[in-house]
């Protein structure tokens, strides 16, 4: 088999530094602005090209589907569907994001997908081309493609590049054991009655700046006054992470994730083991500047 007929592709999950709701349009999809962050917490597709037209999905997680309902296998066959392709794959997933987590770890496997059985197939797609597929799975799959920081607005796939977080700060990042529905919690979100909104200007100069001392203590989720009234762990994980000497915490997406920044290794160590005696799934980790990577190369 040719290189290109085989790839291991890591696929970064993404948190959320804002996330402002601006309206609702008659569809019933939000109009959105929010920076997003590409942090180097990864799944991992092993991906084989099959000459039989047919994709397979193969997984060790009991956590999501290995069939036509995974957003992986969605991602395949729209490319195959647009492209004309009659190539197939198998596609191995090792989980690592948690699921469900409002880290866009689906949204990320199904760009990983985009990119890389652009490659193997050797479709040719630019990179303009695949976003707009991407969209069509999902509003964060275009960012996952790209990764890196963005402000994202519109229903989330207007991306402008900014500057993120540099390499001296540490991500905690905790999920407590518990399913939240984003589409619940955007129904819940009351847009008449929040009491503060990020400014999203003000974050992004923090960031070009290197002020994250400043940005932290600005970061604002206007989903998570939602998602903290029907889950109090959101709470107790911030109240852990302020033990330490966190720069700040947030909830991501529409949760139940937290994430905290640290300028303190040592710090973020102390809250890792704090959270670890009362949730399973803590990870630490630093920003990244790129979603996808095919093959130990960033796409």
């Amino acid at each position: 088999m040719s290189e290109d007929s085989e790839m291991k592709v890591k696929c970064r999950a993404k948190i959320n530094l804002s996330i402002d709701v601006l309206g609702k349009l008659p569809n019933g999809y939000h109009l959105v602005e929010m920076i997003m962050q590409s942090i180097d917490l990864y799944d991992i597709l092993d991906i084989t090209e099959r000459n039989d037209g047919k994709i397979i999905l193969k997984s060790k997680s009991k956590e999501i589907p290995v069939n036509e309902n995974n957003i992986v296998y969605k991602a395949a066959n729209l490319l195959k569907e647009r492209t004309g392709v009659k190539k197939g794959a198998e596609i191995f997933i090792d989980k690592r994001i948690p699921v469900a987590a409002g880290m866009a770890g689906g949204s990320t496997n199904a760009a990983g997908t985009l990119v890389a059985l652009n490659k193997i197939w050797k479709l040719g797609l630019s990179e303009k081309e695949l976003k707009e597929i991407g969209f069509e799975l999902g509003a964060d799959v275009p960012f996952c493609i790209s990764g890196g920081a963005v402000l994202a607005e519109n229903l989330g796939e207007k991306l402008t590049d900014i500057k993120g977080l540099n390499d001296d700060i540490y991500v905690l990042v905790c999920k407590p054991e518990l399913f939240v529905s984003t589409k619940e919690v955007y129904n819940k979100f009351d847009m008449s009655n929040v009491s503060k909104r990020p400014d999203n200007k003000y974050l992004i100069e923090c960031l070009k700046e290197d002020k994250i001392d400043e940005l932290a203590k600005n970061m604002c989720n206007v989903l998570e006054s939602v998602t903290s009234l029907m889950h109090p762990e959101i709470e107790d994980i911030e109240n852990i992470m302020k033990r330490s000497d966190v720069l700040g915490t947030m909830m991501s997406g529409s949760g139940p994730t937290v994430f905290g920044l640290f300028d303190s290794q040592d710090e973020a160590e102390k809250a890792k083991r704090e959270l670890l005696d009362k949730y399973k799934q803590v990870y630490l980790v630093r920003s990244a500047e790129r979603g996808i990577e095919l093959n130990g190369k960033f796409n």
